[in-house]
């Protein structure tokens, strides 16, 4: 029996899910709201685990393809201190696969492949329990049933109140976002910085990270603890003294838009550090302001017939690498369980069955990668190089 199933969001969570469904020739409507694969920029890179996300490609029959394009040596990583000091210098062995990176872009078009993905199917509310299944209503007035909707349309998903009431907290964590490109060649220095991998900066409530991503282009994350509303007033929340910048009127509030702007309050709240670490913030090409919300660390709900959710939309959590695989994991393994479900009541105990192994796994990691962003972004920088060490002994 061929089940009616609907997975909103063209995230990694979701996109697995329908690699995998469809490698057991099992029909799926997968529904995003963005109107093309290329209608914003991808985001940056992901590092794939063997026992996580690259377990979920094997699962989708894609670990080769994966393998062919992810890059081993950008699990280098290397932390100095505020001076340009080098604590730490991680390179990874010839052989070792464990943790490769892949960028979003590319993960994004391996796992689509044959999919019929609807574009620009934004979905503004989810109703399960009606005559003919679960009721999906789109933003363009339409609707359609469903024997199943999964949501995998991330933090703000439209599918989750349809289970539960919980609403993502900000974490007091920001990160600010700028990008370098052709770093190689237009900032050599900054390239022999970065190294293959990344490099990190801890200081007091704050961090520098910048991250290559493939083609010579560079994610950089300016990270503090603030206020949510740290831009209308960056002097009173990020105790700054910026006489210059006052003058120039940014006493009102910072305009996140204003590029300039933005630039010389972060290079204010990292005064002192490296010239070369500020040189970072110094060539970004644009600034994009991205506070850090979570989920609480056990959320669970109560189980409703015909609908469920995967990755961010079940248990966001903050990016410390295990996110995206968490959720790649989790979409191949709901997608095993459905295809091999042969009738309606079947096909609810299997979900409700995933439901509590997701639950059980997610919490555990939430919790983790909390503690960890606790210590990552810390009033006390030996914190971050003890959990580095921890994660990735000498």
């Amino acid at each position: 029996m061929r089940h009616r199933i609907a997975v909103i969001g063209g995230g990694p969570a979701g996109l697995t899910f329908a690699r995998v469904l469809h490698h057991h020739d099992h029909p799926v409507t997968v529904l995003e709201r963005d109107p093309a694969p290329d209608a914003r920029p991808p985001g940056g890179t992901l590092d794939l685990h063997e026992g996580l996300g690259q377990l979920a490609l094997g699962k989708a029959g894609l670990l080769a393809e994966f393998q062919a394009l992810s890059r081993p040596e950008g699990q280098a990583m290397r932390i100095l201190d505020a001076d340009g000091t080098v604590l730490r210098d991680w390179q990874p062995r010839p052989d070792d696969r464990a943790n490769p990176e892949i960028d979003r872009g590319q993960l994004r078009g391996l796992l689509l492949g044959p999919l019929d993905v609807q574009w620009g199917r934004g979905v503004t509310e989810v109703v399960p329990g009606t005559r003919d299944g679960v009721l999906v209503h789109f933003a363009d007035g339409r609707q359609e049933t469903f024997d199943l909707v999964v949501g995998a349309d991330g933090a703000w998903s439209r599918v989750r109140p349809a289970v539960s009431t919980a609403t993502p907290h900000y974490t007091g964590v920001t990160f600010v976002e700028t990008s370098l490109d052709d770093v190689d060649t237009r900032h050599p220095d900054l390239a022999r910085l970065i190294g293959d991998g990344s490099v990190a900066v801890f200081g007091v409530n704050r961090a520098l990270v910048a991250q290559r991503n493939s083609g010579g282009h560079v994610k950089v994350y300016a990270q503090f603890r603030a206020p949510l509303d740290w831009h209308t007033n960056p002097d009173r929340h990020l105790g700054l003294n910026r006489r210059a910048d006052l003058d120039a009127g940014l006493e009102a509030g910072l305009d996140l838009a204003d590029v300039e702007a933005v630039r010389s309050s972060l290079l204010a709240l990292f005064d002192g550090w490296a010239a070369p670490v500020l040189d970072l913030l110094r060539h970004g090409t644009a600034f994009a302001h991205r506070p850090l919300y979570v989920l609480p660390v056990s959320h669970t709900w109560a189980h409703v017939p015909g609908v469920t959710l995967l990755g961010d939309a079940a248990h966001l959590m903050p990016p410390l690498g295990v996110g995206a695989n968490l959720a790649m994991l989790e979409g191949a393994e709901l997608a095993e369980s459905v295809a091999a479900a042969p009738g309606p009541g079947d096909l609810d105990e299997a979900v409700r069955a995933f439901e509590e192994q997701m639950w059980a796994r997610a919490g555990r990691w939430a919790k983790s990668t909390a503690a960890g962003l606790e210590r990552l972004v810390s009033p006390d920088p030996t914190e971050a190089l003890a959990l580095f060490d921890e994660l990735q002994p000498s």
